[in-house]
């Protein structure tokens, strides 16, 4: 999966906050409610490409 150091560091590309792992489905941003996935073990960290969570 994604490395715990990367994982640090990784900010959303939209509000500049943090990400966390979700489930085995990529990353999330909570203040955007943004899903990141990760192909290949590396997130796509492209606001576009994002799937919208929640409502």
């Amino acid at each position: 999966m994604i490395d715990k150091d990367l994982l640090e560091i990784l900010a959303c590309p939209k509000c500049k906050g943090a990400v966390k792992l979700y489930k085995d489905e990529g990353l999330i941003c909570e203040k955007c409610m943004l899903l990141y996935e990760i192909q290949d073990g590396i997130p796509v960290m492209l606001i576009d490409k994002a799937k919208k969570m929640g409502v």
